[in-house]
């Protein structure tokens, strides 16, 4: 291995598109592929373990996706470089993306070039974007109406609902019942919510929030 050499891990669950990018990856000098994985949770073990340069995120993963796994890789290993590079075209998955702090994000149609320029440029510490996904990102931001700026953008809408009720006092039981879904599913959100907000648990998230402005503050309110 060499200095300049940019070590290269791939994360995808379909094994056929991991070979693709192996064979592509070997034919290009000052590019390894040090190891790959299956899923979120795998992507962000065997990270923590080789230590690449960059990692080729796909957010469609089971178990544990892309965005969250991106995100815990960073929590760990803020100098790993993550490119997305994915199937998913929306908004809102980009946006999810870059928050989580993706350096790149690239859709898989993107052609061998500018997929080797990509990993090169997010490896020397640059931002980059597929000429599709710039487009939106353009679009988004010249189309945004002036607004006051919401709390915690990082946040998503759901995240955001769940905070305002952590604020109220309600419990993750009685959050589920309210809006419907699963108590593990607003588990996960929870423990979604204090790592973005970087808060060890419920009582500093109830603090950060009612700083912010949510929940209501008078007893007896729910």
């Amino acid at each position: 291995m060499t200095s300049s050499e940019v070590r290269v891990l791939v994360a995808d669950d379909h094994a056929g598109f991991r070979a693709g990018l192996a064979a592509l990856l070997a034919t290009q000098p000052g590019l390894r592929l040090v190891g790959e994985a299956r899923d979120g949770e795998e992507a962000v073990s065997r990270t923590l373990h080789l230590q690449p340069d960059v990692v080729l995120m796909d957010l469609g993963m089971p178990d544990v996706d892309g965005v969250t796994a991106t995100r815990r890789i960073l929590a760990t290993s803020p100098h790993v470089a993550v490119l997305v590079l994915t199937m998913a075209a929306a908004d809102d998955a980009v946006f999810d993306a870059l928050r989580a702090g993706a350096r790149g994000y690239l859709l898989k149609g993107a052609d061998r070039a500018e997929l080797l320029r990509a990993i090169q440029a997010v490896a020397a510490g640059e931002a980059i974007f597929g000429p599709e996904v710039a487009r939106r990102l353009m679009h988004h931001f010249a189309s945004a109406p002036t607004s006051p700026a919401t709390p915690f953008p990082e946040l998503s809408e759901r995240e955001h609902e769940i905070l305002e009720l952590i604020a109220r006092g309600l419990s993750n039981q009685a959050m589920a019942d309210r809006l419907g879904i699963a108590p593990k599913t607003v588990r996960n959100h929870v423990s979604n919510i204090f790592g973005k907000l970087q808060v060890r648990d419920r009582a500093e998230a109830v603090v950060r929030a009612r700083d912010a402005g949510l929940g209501d503050r008078r007893p007896g309110r729910v």
